[in-house]
């Protein structure tokens, strides 16, 4: 089918709309569209949309036969997970043509293996659920995100998530062995494999995980599981650059080594949001520091070797003058206390206003070029913006938010996205960078995509998108 002809869907039949419910059932069929609210907006309501209907399937078979029905009559269907994401990629488009296939009901944990280190489960599991399933077998499912008491393994897998533990454990990516696909003709690929090792041929699992189901709906996966953490050493440290925060990274690294699960970056002005608009927080240090670690090592005996090697550490960029005061957390609950600080950080900017974000990443040695040079460029821009850069130092991901003037009109400040994200992704290319780390490209990157990928890589993808899905059924117009 043409891109032309792709594009000139008209909206599912009375009669096609009720085979679509007889494979759900229609207590699994969302039709009001007073209902279908829930599904049509986003977290941040930058994307709303129409659909046609929504569908809520109970199995792998039924997906199967609601995509048959779909490539059979031209029906562009949208999936979606825990309805988190945030560059539009979950959201039908506004003609109302499309139907949302929603994963939500497919949540059951299919199989646990602790001895070999493997969880299989649906793709409609809560994330926070299968933390708490691996946690009861004495293991660890390490993916970890602020929204993971809502966001659902098969969404996280479709933008292939990042998190707070990448710097020990990977992505997304990183933790599937094994995937279930429905593919757009109706097709399961059952590729649920539980082998470390498996070098047949193409590594197809790759191709749908970060694919924001443009290419299949991921059903089920085999996790990775890997030994429980016995002991935690947490830290809050205060500085006074960035490049303060590069030494003491790098005294970090060498000193911790693969002891080092988290390095995490926040200004003294998202600790000050938090203070404002967070309920049970308190300032992490007794006098404010223009920068912020939030550093975490963990080991898997519970010897004392994590909280020695942390507290050294400090005692060590103390001397040096490399950070100006630290805090070591002395319990779980102060542990926890300080990683509410770090999870509080999206929620709180909602509150102060409109906010313009960027999910990117520049090679870590470069974070306070990257970070400096885009702060005089907002501040340019659109002066007495408030940059909130943090995010994921050890891995070159920084949020790079920026909310609005305090006494500036919200609308006026929002109708610069544009053209900040275009000064700010300018920054990011130069540094060679990407501009996008983990939240995926959807909706709000798609046409920024062009400028950064190269003719070559885009035709490659759009020869995969074709193969799969030859009449552009699956999430038409996200990422492509």
């Amino acid at each position: 089918m043409t891109t032309e002809a792709k594009n000139k869907r008209t909206a599912p039949s009375s009669d096609l709309l009720d085979r679509f419910a007889a494979i759900a059932g229609e207590a699994n069929t969302v039709r009001d569209a007073g209902q279908m609210d829930a599904y049509l907006t986003e977290l941040r309501h930058l994307y709303t949309g129409r659909a046609a209907l929504v569908l809520r399937p109970g199995s792998t078979q039924e997906v199967s036969k609601i995509l048959e029905l779909a490539n059979e009559t031209g029906t562009a269907v949208v999936p979606q997970g825990g309805n988190t994401g945030l560059v539009g990629g979950q959201i039908p488009f506004d003609g109302g043509d499309e139907i949302i296939v929603s994963l939500s009901r497919m949540n059951a944990i299919r199989a646990i293996d602790p001895e070999g280190n493997t969880m299989t489960l649906d793709a409609g599991v809560i994330l926070e659920r299968a933390q708490a399933a691996a946690d009861q077998v004495g293991r660890l499912f390490p993916l970890s995100l602020a929204s993971e008491g809502s966001c659902q393994i098969g969404g996280n897998l479709a933008t292939n998530a990042g998190g707070t533990a990448m710097l020990a454990y990977g992505n997304a990516r990183d933790m599937v062995l094994g995937l279930e696909v429905v593919l757009a003709d109706g097709r399961i690929w059952n590729g649920l494999r539980a082998l470390r090792k498996d070098n047949t041929g193409y590594d197809l699992k790759n191709l749908f995980i970060g694919s924001e189901g443009t290419l299949g709906i991921i059903t089920g996966a085999v996790l990775k599981l890997f030994p429980k953490p016995a002991e935690y050493a947490t830290a809050f440290a205060g500085l006074s650059n960035l490049e303060d925060a590069a030494r003491f990274f790098g005294l970090a690294r060498q000193a911790a080594g693969g002891l080092m699960t988290a390095f995490e970056i926040i200004p003294r002005t998202g600790i000050e949001m938090v203070l404002r608009h967070g309920d049970l927080v308190r300032d992490p240090l007794e006098t404010p520091h223009d920068w912020y670690v939030l550093i975490e090592l963990s080991g898997r005996e519970a010897s004392g070797a994590c909280g020695e090697c942390l507290e050294n550490l400090l005692g060590d960029a103390l001397e040096g003058k490399i950070i100006r005061d630290a805090a070591l957390a002395s319990s779980l609950a102060q542990r926890n206390d300080f990683w509410r600080l770090r999870e509080l950080m999206s929620e709180v900017q909602r509150l102060e206003g409109g906010s313009i974000k960027h999910d990117v990443s520049v090679p870590v040695a470069r974070i306070p070029e990257f970070i400096t040079r885009a702060n005089d460029l907002v501040q340019a821009m659109v002066p007495g913006a408030r940059p909130v850069p943090f995010g994921h130092y050890g891995d070159g991901n920084i949020h790079y938010n920026v909310s609005q003037p305090a006494k500036m009109d919200k609308d006026v400040f929002m109708a610069q996205w544009d053209a900040i994200a275009a000064g700010v992704h300018e920054i990011v290319l130069d540094l060679e960078g990407s501009i996008s780390a983990e939240h995926g490209i959807g909706r709000m990157k798609r046409e920024i995509l062009k400028k950064v990928k190269s003719e070559v890589e885009l035709d490659m993808m759009r020869q995969i998108k074709d193969l799969l899905d030859p009449k552009g059924i699956l999430n038409p117009g996200k990422v492509l």
